[in-house]
């Protein structure tokens, strides 16, 4: 099986603990992060709750996950903008939840995610992705969804990471919840301007730290 080894970068100002606190999880030695579960093996939809449980059984640090929500703002699991051809920023959850996923799924939402995540689970953090939206306002409307979704779930926990390609989501879910680790992705901003604004570490590609010439001697692990 194929995995995504996310770099996870934790800037001198931010803690990588591998025990989150006050919770029965201990995070497993092994390294490797899923990305959108794992899935390859056994030819699982990416992104689907049997790919999470998949990451789970076979104690991944963590599993990766995309967040949109849809016209008629329910949170779901899914990475591109579109599923079986409809905008899923333009269509409501009872019309994208006719089409099922490869195995037989409903298109997962994030409520029942999380909640398949925080189930017989004790070595895998969840990694939370918030795709940006296209259209103005619903970055921060979803970004505020989401960690009330996760406190209501008391969910905390177990999600090791909120991450975006969205500075301003990051900035966000950081001013509404101080205690949440959040990571930047698009690699457009300095290990120096991450910390001022209090963003808790970076999740880069290496080529990006290289052009951008983020040196690595500025990163503390």
């Amino acid at each position: 099986m194929r995995y995504l080894t996310i770099l996870l970068l934790c800037i001198g100002f931010a803690s990588c603990n591998s025990t989150i606190k006050d919770t029965e999880i201990t995070f497993t030695d092994n390294p490797v992060i899923a990305h959108r579960g794992a899935w390859k093996a056994k030819d699982l939809p990416k992104n689907s709750i049997a790919a999470l449980k998949e990451a789970i059984s076979l104690k991944c640090t963590g599993s990766e996950f995309d967040v949109r929500m849809t016209a008629d703002e329910i949170l779901v699991v899914t990475h591109d903008a579109d599923y079986e051809g409809l905008d899923i920023e333009s269509s409501t959850y009872q019309e994208l939840a006719k089409h099922k996923l490869s195995n037989g799924e409903t298109l997962p939402t994030l409520k029942d995610f999380i909640t398949a995540g925080m189930t017989n689970n004790t070595t895998t953090g969840l990694v939370c992705e918030i795709k940006p939206s296209k259209i103005e306002g619903r970055n921060m409307l979803m970004a505020d969804k989401t960690v009330a979704l996760v406190k209501e779930l008391k969910a905390e926990a177990y999600v090791s990471y909120y991450i975006s390609f969205s500075y301003e989501v990051i900035k966000h879910i950081k001013r509404i919840d101080t205690n949440a680790k959040v990571l930047y992705l698009d690699g457009s901003k300095s290990p120096e301007d991450l910390h001022k604004d209090g963003i808790t570490g970076l999740d880069y590609l290496v080529w990006k730290l290289k052009t951008n010439q983020i040196g690595l001697q500025k990163l503390k692990i």
